[in-house]
C-alpha cells in the first residue's frame, strides 16, 4: 500500500491573509485541493492522510467531498512545529500500515506536484527504501567568512536541492520518528524528515524533481502559481 501524508498544518502568516494559506482560493478552489488532486489522480496512491490545523478538519472533509477526493481516509491534528505535525501523521498510521508499505510525505502548499515526479519517488523508494525529490543546484554558493566577505565556495556540482514529495518505508519511518523525539535528534528549527534521517545516520536516495513544484510561501509565489495554472489552461484550450 502507498499512503500519502499531506502536511497542511501551517498558519501562513507570511502570505498576509486572514486564513491559513493552504485554504486560500485560487480560481474557486483551495490550494490544498489542488495538492490533493495530484495524489487523487495518481493510480499508485491508495490512501491519503491530511495533517491539519485544529478547527479546520470539517472544512477539509467538506472540500474533499465537494471536489471528489475519495482517497482521503484520515485527518490528523498538526503540532507546534513541522516535525511534530509529520510525527503525528506517522504515528496515526501505526496499525494501519505494514513495515514495507510506502509513505509519501508532501507539503500541502506545493500544489503542482507532477505525476512523473510522484511515480519516480515511489519507484526509487521501492528499490532503495527511501527517495527524496531533488534537482541540481544552479547558483553559486559561498560560505560567509566575516558577515561581509567570503574566501570559500562550495562547488555546485556537489549540491542537490531537495524538497517534497519524499517517500519512506513505513517501518523505518516510524522507527525514525520515535528515536528522533525520544533522543531529540533532528527535530528542531527547519528540520524535516530528510534532514532528520541523515542526522540519524540514514543514507538518502535521490529521485526526480521539477522546477514547477514550487512552495507557496509569499504572495509572489501565489502569483507564480496562478501563472502556471493560466498557462496550463491556455495550452489545453488550443
Amino acid at each position: 500500500m502507498n499512503v500519502a501524508i499531506i502536511i497542511a498544518g501551517g498558519s501562513g502568516h507570511r502570505m498576509g491573509y486572514d486564513i491559513p494559506k493552504q485554504f486560500i482560493n485560487v480560481y474557486d478552489k483551495p490550494i490544498l485541493i489542488y495538492t490533493l488532486e495530484g495524489f487523487q489522480r495518481h493510480p499508485e496512491i491508495d490512501a491519503i492522510e491530511v495533517v491539519c490545523i485544529d478547527g479546520w478538519h470539517d472544512i477539509v472533509r467538506a472540500y474533499a467531498k465537494q471536489f471528489g477526493i475519495d482517497k482521503l481516509k484520515w485527518i490528523v491534528s498538526g503540532g507546534e512545529t513541522g516535525q511534530e505535525s509529520i510525527r503525528n501523521g506517522v504515528y496515526n498510521l501505526e496499525g494501519k500500515c505494514g513495515d514495507d508499505d510506502i509513505v509519501i510525505i508532501h507539503d500541502g502548499i506545493r500544489p503542482l506536484v507532477d505525476a512523473t515526479v510522484l511515480s519516480d519517488v515511489i519507484i526509487k523508494c521501492r528499490k532503495y527504501g527511501n527517495a527524496v525529490t531533488s534537482l541540481p543546484y544552479n547558483e553559486q554558493i559561498f560560505v560567509v567568512d566575516d558577515e561581509i566577505s567570503t574566501v570559500k565556495y562550495i562547488p555546485r556540482e556537489t549540491l542537490r536541492r531537495v524538497s517534497t514529495p519524499q517517500a519512506y518505508r513505513f517501518g523505518k519511518l516510524d522507527w525514525a520518528y520515535h528515536k528522533a523525539f525520544e533522543e531529540e535528534i533532528g527535530i528542531y528549527g527547519s528540520s524535516y524528515t530528510n534532514t532528520m534521517m541523515v542526522e540519524l545516520g540514514e543514507r538518502l536516495y535521490f529521485a526526480a524533481g521539477s522546477d514547477k513544484n514550487i512552495k507557496l510561501t509569499t504572495k509572489d509565489d501565489l502569483e507564480m502559481f496562478k501563472a502556471y495554472l493560466k498557462a496550463d489552461r491556455d495550452n489545453w484550450a488550443k
